[in-house]
């Protein structure tokens, strides 16, 4: 076993050995004794193919090799235990072919048998969930009949169904959510793999056994995995104008990445937890993620509101801001960033979603209904607090990062950045189909050899991952649990702000630090943070 870190706030412990069920034993063992431990500080647990990633609530302050022996002595210990016990077997109704199954004939020409047999084949599989990830409740199954192996689809499809099943090369798995996708489709299934209102909300976890068994059309029904709509709260905010992407978002989902579910929140957290005090908000609060141009409302009582992140001309960052019922605030284009965050006294009080506020607009989770905000909405707010004394105050603006067009930005090495030559040295530019999964760089890096398949592992927020084509990607809030693209470095969290706040057409470059260096950068933050903690609080009641 390896233990390397993923980033500056999670580790991953690398299992040695094949991929198969003795492997996925060990790690379902090892994965589920240390999430019973419940061990202070960690927030969860990804078991994947032949690893386990141990992600902590804030960069931890030990010595990385303090917390790999510690890690090693507590495996050690789990896997002298009394075995788990082996997963669940689940059977999964499918239907196959038609419209629910298009590339069922493509599947069965590429293995030169009929639709038919290939149907009985994939039926009679015995298969083992390896992993959960993609996208939330995707199953990763291994125990497809060789015979069946087909490539990944030349070009993916911009949207497939919700619970579609699969093959991808010598794997099959289930769409639990409409997504895109490249698997090949043989059939669809009428259960629901991920649903927020259930305890977990994902039906299948690692070390779980899949049967399928064929159904005929008329036993499919048209269950939908989106929660109901909500009932509407009271209107405190009006949405006038929407802007461009502006979504509820808090600190985001924490103990459900073993479930495919990503951290999500807002994607420079720094901005929030800044604007959320200032407004006299704990810093878990939900506000408003404004990309690139921001909403127009109109308040309908009194409240604190405070800005941070992206530059905008209606509104002063660092420093609280009176609005009374009836006033609109008009945020509009945004500058010296890509995202703003608009807190406001009491926080966005939309029912909360496993665990939190935040808006997952793939998934169709939390925030409100699910998706960004539209002309029209109205949001409730949560009880604020109220100024007291002097309003006239702002903070001292060296607590906040140094947003540019062009960054240098510190990273980590990653676990395969030795597979890269000179990358760090040159300049990347920002690509417009970026989002909140990830940040898109324009420029290929070199690769010393050839490409070889890598084993899927889990990924976090700041995971620099370089897909075939050799075009970095950064990941972001939302990006999925685990990966199977190189990781090239992981950008420290200190400096996450900066890659959040990049815009299509920027720049940036990239320096390795040491994991003491970037464990340095996050304590300083921390600290500044703790620092205006207890200046705020005297200045709200």
């Amino acid at each position: 076993m390896t233990v390397q870190p993923l980033g500056d706030a999670a580790v991953v412990l690398h299992l040695d050995g094949a991929v198969d069920g003795a492997m996925a034993a060990r790690v379902h063992a090892i994965a589920g004794a240390l999430a019973r431990a419940r061990l202070e500080g960690v927030t969860d647990i990804v078991p994947a193919f032949a690893s386990v990633a141990v992600f902590f609530e804030r960069v931890p302050t030990a010595a990385m090799a303090d917390i790999e022996a510690d890690l090693r002595a507590f495996v050690a210990g789990a896997e002298t235990e009394k075995k788990s016990p082996p997963g669940r077997v689940l059977e999964v109704p499918v239907v196959y072919g038609g419209e629910h199954g298009p590339d069922l004939e493509a599947v069965a020409a590429h293995a030169g048998l009929p639709a038919a047999e290939v149907i009985a084949r994939h039926e009679a599989g015995d298969y083992l969930v390896h992993a959960i990830g993609f996208a939330p409740g995707f199953p990763y199954l291994g125990g497809l009949a060789a015979e069946l192996a087909t490539p990944r689809r030349a070009v993916p499809r911009a949207q497939v169904p919700a619970r579609s099943v699969g093959i991808g090369g010598a794997q099959t798995g289930i769409y639990p959510l409409a997504s895109p996708g490249g698997w090949n489709l043989i059939g669809r299934t009428p259960l629901l793999l991920f649903d927020p209102r259930r305890e977990p909300a994902a039906l299948l976890r690692a070390g779980d056994r899949v049967r399928f068994r064929a159904v005929a059309e008329a036993d499919f029904s048209t269950a939908s995995s989106k929660p109901p709509a909500s009932e509407r709260s009271a209107v405190d905010i009006e949405v006038l104008r929407a802007g461009m992407f502006t979504t509820v978002q808090d600190a985001g989902r924490r103990g459900h990445r073993a479930y495919g579910v990503p951290l999500g929140g807002a994607a420079d957290p720094l901005a929030l937890r800044i604007a959320n005090l200032i407004a006299g908000n704990d810093e878990q609060a939900a506000g408003l993620e404004c990309t690139l141009v921001g909403p127009t409302l109109r308040f309908h009582r009194d409240t604190v509101i405070a800005w941070g992140g992206a530059e905008t001309e209606a509104l002063p960052g660092g420093r609280p801001i009176v609005v009374r019922a009836g006033e609109t605030l008009a945020i509009g284009a945004l500058r010296r960033g890509c995202r703003g965050y608009l807190a406001i006294g009491g926080g966005v009080s939309v029912p909360p979603v496993l665990g939190s506020r935040s808006t997952l607009v793939r998934a169709g989770l939390g925030g409100l209904e699910g998706r960004e905000l539209r002309d029209g909405d109205g949001l409730p707010l949560g009880a604020g607090r109220q100024l007291t004394g002097g309003r006239a105050w702002r903070i001292d603006e060296r607590i906040l990062p140094r947003y540019s067009a062009a960054p240098t930005v510190r990273v980590i090495p990653g676990a395969h950045a030795a597979d890269f030559e000179g990358w760090p040295r040159r300049e990347f530019a920002v690509s417009a189909q970026s989002d909140r999964m990830g940040v898109r760089l324009g420029g290929a890096v070199a690769r010393r050899g050839s490409a070889r398949e890598l084993v899927s592992t889990p990924v976090a927020p700041g995971t620099i991952q370089v897909p075939p084509g050799g075009e970095p990607i950064v990941l972001l809030a939302d990006a999925q649990t685990i990966g199977g693209y190189p990781q090239l470095a992981h950008v420290i969290s200190a400096d996450l702000p900066l890659v959040a706040q990049l815009r299509p057409g920027d720049a940036v470059r990239f320096v390795e630090v040491s994991l003491d260096e970037a464990r340095r950068a996050a304590g300083a933050v921390e600290r500044a943070l703790g620092l205006l903690r207890e200046g705020v609080a005297r200045k709200f009641r």
